[in-house]
């Protein structure tokens, strides 16, 4: 399933997932990622899924969303891997504009040096370009990047593209305790940030079960002492720090949607029984899913997770 939600989204309202991109074609393997391990990471933009079909598919939902009422503020490409490896995703972006929904793009900014890449992300209305740190070796620890991309190209990258877009420019700095939350490397970040002049730029923490059981959230100090140092700089700093909520949309079929959301958002264990009320399903759906192997439990922060399980790719 490509679409869908819609989902509660602490950036963007109510959002509807476009996941253009299957498990896990990722140009990094972040140490905090919430889908799981990149095993093959790549950088070469390539076909996917035939853009003519997640137009398809992205309208039925909208018409079905509506017709059950439920509100869509924004189309989100936000995928099980990074949505500019899409080579296509230009044109999907330009296929969706007529159905009147603002378009938005989460992306790791690491192929904006790309010229095509820029292009295909012109289009967008929203547009947020994760950028954890801006030196060297903190990049390579908590991105753990292709070897053959270049951090400096990336931030000229995305500089270049700043300056010329038009929609809104955000970005997403996940703070990670004792790997770039130091004063001086959010000093650095800021530093760089204030050059894009984001119309927003979040500071988050880990809120998902991460890929690394030693990786954990910067301390609330900490994350407090980030803000101090990034609103000295830039104009609109906020936290992306807080549950998004229980209200996940039903399409009717809760073991699809169970599914699908949790491909690419792990969902807490009070969201799934709120969706499961909304169905009139009982807690067997997603037992069934459990003892099939197709979602899976995990902790976090004294939370419990419900994660879509992958088969694990083997690099070549």
């Amino acid at each position: 399933m490509i679409v869908f939600g819609p989902v509660p989204s602490r950036r963007l309202g109510r959002s509807l997932g476009i996941n253009n991109i299957p498990p896990k074609s990722c140009s990094y393997s972040c140490v905090y990622c919430q889908v799981g391990p990149t095993h093959k990471r790549e950088i070469d933009p390539r076909p996917f899924y035939r853009p003519e079909n997640i137009f398809i598919e992205t309208k039925e939902r909208v018409e079905r969303a509506r017709a059950m009422g439920e509100s869509i503020d924004f189309l989100t490409f936000v995928p099980d891997g990074e949505p500019t490896l899409d080579i296509h995703l230009g044109k999907a972006i330009k296929l969706l504009k007529p159905l009147h929904i603002k378009i938005a793009v989460i992306s790791n900014a690491s192929l904006i040096w790309r010229e095509d890449v820029r292009k295909n992300l012109s289009n967008a209305d929203w547009v947020s370009f994760k950028v954890d740190a801006v030196d060297e070796a903190i990049w390579q620890q908590i991105n753990r990047p292709h070897p053959d991309l270049q951090l400096r190209l990336i931030l000229e990258g995305i500089l270049v593209f700043a300056q010329k877009f038009h929609g809104k420019l955000a970005t997403e700095t996940m703070l990670i305790n004792g790997i770039n939350d130091s004063d001086e490397t959010l000093t650095n970040t800021a530093d760089f940030l204030e050059t894009l002049n984001p119309r927003y730029a979040y500071i988050s923490i880990p809120t998902r079960p991460p890929v690394e059981k030693n990786i954990r959230p910067s301390e609330e100090e900490t994350v407090n002492r980030a803000y101090q140092i990034f609103q000295r700089k830039l104009l609109h700093v906020e936290y992306l720090t807080g549950y998004e909520g229980n209200a996940f949309a039903s399409t009717g079929n809760v073991e699809k949607d169970l599914l699908s959301i949790t491909s690419v958002h792990p969902m807490r264990e009070e969201a799934v029984q709120a969706l499961l009320k909304k169905t009139n399903a009982d807690w067997e759906v997603v037992q069934r899913l459990i003892d099939t192997k197709q979602i899976r439990v995990a902790e976090f922060e004294g939370k419990k997770f419900f994660v879509r399980t992958f088969i694990k790719k083997v690099d070549s």
